[in-house]
């Protein structure tokens, strides 16, 4: 069966958050018949014997259990499983399949997890959950919905949408428990208010990371999908739909979104991936088709048309979007078995889902604001359209004038910028606005702590470490590490006051490691990586360790903005590095040198000095041998060498280095980070249409 089409699978875990972001591609594997079966087997050859069994198995993918194999297998241990098993769905329920899953699981605060788990259909299986394209193509509106749009009574669908309309103002303007209270007395019959309650309690679950949050938006959101299904067209046959079944076909779609998102964060074992991946697959192909039929001739517009379609423009703007910013590798596949992601498509599907007064037109501004604001600094270049971003948010900002969320980006977008006071004071007043979320106050949190770090306060840095180490159970490791790092920064008189000690810190990052959706999170690893030479009797100090996690979120994008600041930083760099030549040489003597090279390089580039940047870059190419343990700075030193040449003007020799440290290295620190951080590189190098990414407009 597998040698009937391509299997691709190919799992990304993203860890995408309004306040932190890491994308980590966990499992880059393509199983392409039997030939390439084998290598995909390598780590696990047993499973060959178990191949007609396990076949038979995932007929049934429900009952399913690591414990059918011997021995049991677990994602942190068999990372060739998840390829094979998804392989074998496809085989055994005859479809060709490739998965793409983006997982957010990084982030103090919002996070958002989005999963594509993607299948070219030779035939549709099951009645509901896809409808023959071409008869959706065909759809008209039904006699009682034409006579609706015509004139007559308001249906029951549009005064939902006006009831969730003036709830969703509610939580805008900070009234968090009235907003609840308003969707909770119709959440049994209305699938807007099923769907927007659900929401609401999956954000929170999202911000917390408890684990009772986590399960009580999963049981809400199945309920809610439960509603939207009751709305659904009950029979495939017909080939008409009333307004009111269309809206509940992209309702259904946004609740697979959102369950799949939280069963990753539920259940870490290998069947929730497989149900969260199923899950999104039922999305796609309806976002997909719904898209469909806005462009068929048949379609007749109701009542509530613009609500449709903004739910059908968010969906497939958001696939695009994501699917594109992929490494070009993964899109090529993707496009090679017909899955493409368009991001000017997707970004012009958000945009004019926000330029409509909808019901989702939020939400489509939300997801372009993280992309400007987020996901192009810490997955991209640092070169986010700030200004797109100002423009969307000021008029949300002028009704809102109070509302956490817009307080929280207008902080942000004024951090990008360079004007760190002007940020600390939004951030501030978006903690004073309400006190009913604190996960609202933890992001702006993390976002202070940085911004006293760029400014080289180091002791209301590790306050806001502090405060989240306290109030958030994200990344407890990572706040450990962060607060040794800034008391490793003040003298010991300093470090008293605050009645802890770096060394005591570093030793308890590796004891608070945690698994979100079964993985480590790649910021643990690192700062564990990091922490480890702190468990020795005598230990070696780190180099400036707030510095170095600065670069790791792209830090220096932003202060690169001012010179003074960027000035200040590398006065800190000539004391570290006088430091460290004034230390007994050791094991780390090398590392720690290319660490300073690669900052000072930075520094150096943003002050304008691009010959001594490039001098600095070059310095740890040239000392590569002799690196023992942060492998990372090679393939990062030649990829801030890459975007230096861009600058200059010399692109083909900036495109040599991106794609020798994207295709010569592997196994490192952050690995993902930087390969996206090296696809957002070659694109402004060599253009969309040598990305893979210049596709016709479709979802």
């Amino acid at each position: 069966m597998i040698g009937r089409g391509v299997c691709l699978c190919v799992f990304v875990s993203v860890c995408v958050s309004c306040s932190t972001d890491s994308l980590c591609i966990l499992f880059p594997c393509v199983v392409v018949i039997p030939v390439l079966l084998r290598a995909a087997f390598a780590t696990v050859p047993f499973l060959l014997l178990l191949l007609p069994l396990s076949l038979s198995l995932l007929h049934s993918v429900q009952s399913l259990t690591l414990s059918s194999f011997s021995p049991p297998l677990s994602l942190s241990h068999t990372p060739a499983f998840l390829p094979l098993l998804s392989a074998l769905v496809a085989a055994a329920t005859e479809r060709d399949t490739q998965t793409v899953t983006l997982l957010c699981c990084e982030g103090p605060a919002l996070t958002f997890s989005l999963t594509f788990f993607l299948v070219r259909t030779q035939t549709h299986t099951h009645t509901h959950a896809h409808t023959d394209k071409h008869a959706l193509c065909q759809m008209k509106m039904s006699e009682e919905d034409e006579t609706l749009s015509n004139g007559g009574s308001r249906s029951d669908l549009s005064l939902a949408l006006e009831d969730c309309t003036a709830a969703l103002d509610l939580f805008l303007r900070n009234e968090f428990e009235e907003a609840q209270t308003r969707l909770r007395s119709r959440t049994k019959d209305s699938m807007y208010h099923a769907l927007t309650y659900a929401t609401i309690l999956e954000m929170q679950a999202m911000m917390t990371f408890d684990p009772q949050h986590i399960l009580t938006a999963g049981n809400t959101m199945k309920e809610a999908q439960a509603i939207c299904q009751r709305h659904r067209k009950k029979s495939s046959f017909s080939k008409t739909f009333t307004e009111e079944e269309l809206h509940a076909e992209v309702c259904y779609a946004e609740c697979l979104l959102q369950r799949a998102a939280l069963t990753f964060l539920q259940d870490e074992n290998m069947i929730s991936f497989i149900k969260g991946g199923i899950k999104v697959r039922n999305s796609y192909q309806t976002y997909k088709e719904l898209h469909t039929v806005l462009q068929s001739a048949g379609y007749t517009h109701g009542d509530n048309h613009g609500h449709f379609e903004g739910g059908v423009k968010l969906g497939v703007g958001a696939f695009n979007l994501m699917i594109s910013m992929l490494p070009t590798r993964t899109l090529k596949l993707l496009e090679f078995v017909g899955v493409s992601g368009n991001k000017e498509f997707g970004l012009q599907q958000l945009q004019d889902g926000c330029a409509e007064s909808t019901f989702r037109s939020f939400l489509c501004n939300m997801l372009l604001l993280c992309y400007h604001t987020f996901m192009s600094f810490i997955l991209g270049t640092g070169e986010g359209d700030v200004e797109d971003a100002e423009k969307l948010l000021q008029p949300y900002l002028k009704k809102y004038p109070t509302g956490s969320i817009f307080l929280f980006f207008a902080g942000r977008i004024e951090e990008i910028k360079g004007n760190l006071d002007a940020a600390i004071n939004r951030f501030q007043e978006c903690c004073e606005a309400q006190q009913q979320w604190k996960q609202f106050h933890h992001m702006c949190y993390w976002e202070l702590m940085w911004c006293y770090t760029y400014k080289r306060n180091w002791k209301m840095a590790y306050f806001y470490a502090d405060l989240l180490s306290k109030e958030n159970s994200w990344s407890k490791a990572t706040y450990a590490y962060m607060k040794a790092s800034y008391l490793s920064m003040m003298t010991e008189d300093d470090c008293l006051t605050f009645g802890e000690t770096a060394l005591t810190l570093f030793r308890q990052v590796p004891e608070l490691k945690q698994k979100i959706a079964g993985k480590s999170l790649p910021t643990e690893k690192f700062a564990i990586r990091k922490a480890r030479r702190y468990l020795v009797d005598n230990p070696i100090p780190l180099p400036a360790p707030p510095l170095e996690m600065m670069y790791i979120w792209n830090g220096y994008t932003v202060i690169g903005k001012h010179k003074d600041l960027t000035e200040g930083m590398l006065k800190t760099l000539d004391e570290a590095q006088a430091q460290l030549e004034s230390s007994q040489r050791s094991e780390f003597s090398m590392d720690d040198q290319c660490l300073l090279s690669l900052l000072r390089g930075l520094c150096l580039k943003h002050l304008g000095h691009q010959e001594e940047a490039e001098h600095y870059f070059t310095l740890v190419l040239c000392n590569e041998t002799q690196i023992k343990y942060d492998h990372y700075l090679v393939p990062n030193a030649l990829l801030e060498h890459g975007l230096l040449l861009l600058e200059q003007g010399r692109k083909d020799e900036a495109i040599k280095l991106l794609e020798a440290a994207k295709q010569n290295y592997k196994n490192y620190s952050m690995e993902s980070r930087t390969h996206f951080r090296i696809q957002a590189a070659l694109h402004k190098a060599k253009g969309p249409a040598e990305n893979g990414i210049n596709v016709p407009s479709s979802p």
